[in-house]
């Protein structure tokens, strides 16, 4: 029997990047199909906005995908004053949702279906695009889908054509840190303080966080729903939704 344990995380506090970039990091121990470094780091950059363009911004970030290079320009400046700064993988507006998943999701999600712990998470200044990539737009077409419900679609699909003579367990839990206090999104109350807790052969865990059993990927869908629905959310002059 493999127990897959779904923990979805959000961070409420984020350093104080280019605000049209977003980062993306996805690690894991990864099993037969690894194809480098346990740990990879990759950045996506995202459009200007409609305000953005009616402010008159300029674009400052290019990325060369094929040399994995993000090359930022200093505004009015010249090429021979832009700074490169090299990563696993550069995405530039252009990539689609799919070929993101493709390229940061799917081996994590295959090393976990063999058993290994797998982590993506994705980080960066509000409004750099962070919900796009990992959840994509609410009642969103499916090719805008983020990267959290094609791993869900993923997952289920892999045990659907599996062998049957492996069990699968799968549960769903949806944790929330903000202002440094962690939050179980799926608990009767959401806004309660969870503590943090270290058990000597488990390692750090959430004491009394939620989980959920899972049957399908129309089940986990919900938990990520009712999650959303209560994340701390306020607006600011970058995201109304931050």
């Amino acid at each position: 029997q493999v127990d897959i344990q779904i923990s979805i995380d959000t961070m409420a506090l984020a350093p104080p990047e280019a605000a049209a970039s977003g980062s993306l990091s996805s690690s894991g121990t990864l099993g037969k199909s690894s194809k480098g470094e346990c740990v990879k780091v990759v950045v996506r950059v995202r459009p200007l906005s409609s305000q953005e363009i009616t402010d008159g911004r300029e674009v400052i970030v290019r990325m060369d995908i094929k040399r994995h290079v993000a090359i930022l320009l200093r505004p009015g400046g010249t090429d021979r004053e832009a700074k490169d700064f090299t990563f696993d993988a550069v995405f530039d507006e252009n990539m689609s949702q799919q070929q993101i998943f493709d390229d940061t999701a799917a081996d994590i999600l295959d090393s976990v279906m063999d058993g290994f712990n797998g982590t993506i998470f994705a980080y960066g200044q509000t409004g750099a695009g962070k919900s796009h990539t990992m959840t994509g737009p609410t009642d969103g077409p499916p090719d805008q889908q983020g990267l959290l419900p094609r791993s869900f679609n993923h997952i289920f699909n892999v045990i659907d054509h599996g062998s049957q003579d492996t069990k699968y367990l799968v549960r769903g839990s949806y944790l929330e840190i903000y202002n440094e206090e962690i939050r179980d999104l799926l608990a009767k109350n959401p806004k309660e303080r969870c503590e943090l807790k270290d058990h000597p052969q488990g390692g750090v865990y959430v004491k009394d966080l939620s989980a959920f059993v899972v049957k399908n990927t129309e089940e986990m869908n919900q938990i990520l729903d009712a999650g959303l629905a209560n994340r701390a959310i306020g607006a600011t002059m970058m995201n109304a939704t931050s």
